[in-house]
């Protein structure tokens, strides 16, 4: 096993959409990358093979379930294998649907939780003491919607509420050496069920800029709070072009 020269950066659900377009600038930025993905096995050989034309070697794709309680442990210790360090974390990884109150079953409380708030905490907690060695940092993927409740979508609303809290909780559990911040997207990509354009038109209208966000403006702030701001921690960046002014 080669120690990486360059940090090394894992991203959960790092294979598309927004993930990534994280992948992407933190590999231009220099970073090595692990990324980790659940079935989108394509799009994720095709991610490596790209940013492995610029800087081959820098990039790992990992398959794993990170509902399965062996899976944190395993993909710290796939990344350490491949590059020999973990110096940061993105928890990016997450599942979103409609859990109307009266329906909702306990299966999907167990998904909703589990890919939203349990995963990130015991990839924390696995990451913790790499991260420590290289006063690394963490950046959970929020949402707006943390703070003032979907309807119809309640436990995902209440999963990412706890992700909030859990961000603030470790920011304070990992210092000194570790920092723990988190991104609350607004309107970024619609849902790939789509949305029908009454439903875009009345969601644009809430928002203060009048126009969605690019996945770009999602990975821009994830690399700010993970390589230019080394006083932040603690803290949740809404970047939702001022709709949560609106909620």
């Amino acid at each position: 096993m080669q120690v990486s020269d360059e940090p090394v950066v894992l991203v959960t659900g790092g294979a598309r959409r927004l993930g990534a377009a994280i992948v992407r600038l933190l590999h231009a930025r220099g970073l090595s990358i692990v990324v980790h993905y659940r079935s989108s096995a394509d799009e994720a050989r095709r991610l490596k093979a790209e940013l492995e034309g610029v800087r081959p070697g820098t990039v790992a794709i990992v398959s794993a379930d990170i509902l399965v309680p062996d899976a944190p442990r395993a993909l710290i210790e796939a990344a350490l294998e491949r590059f020999g360090r973990l110096d940061m974390l993105v928890n990016n990884a997450s599942t979103f649907y409609e859990t109307p109150f009266d329906t909702a079953s306990l299966a999907q409380w167990d998904d909703l939780i589990g890919t939203n708030l349990r995963a990130p905490f015991f990839l924390g907690q696995c990451a913790a003491p790499h991260l420590a060695a290289h006063a690394g940092a963490i950046v959970n993927m929020i949402d707006v919607h943390a703070h003032r409740p979907l309807k119809d979508f309640p436990i995902y609303s209440v999963a990412k509420a706890g992700l909030a809290m859990l961000t603030q909780a470790l920011a304070r559990e990992l210092a000194p050496r570790v920092r723990v911040n988190g991104v609350a997207p607004g309107a970024i990509l619609w849902p790939e069920a789509g949305a029908d354009e009454a439903e875009r038109a009345r969601a644009l209208a809430r928002i203060p800029l009048h126009r969605t966000g690019s996945p770009e403006d999602i990975a821009r702030a994830v690399a700010f709070l993970l390589l230019d701001a080394p006083y932040v921690t603690g803290q949740v960046l809404a970047v939702d072009g001022g709709r949560s002014t609106m909620l």
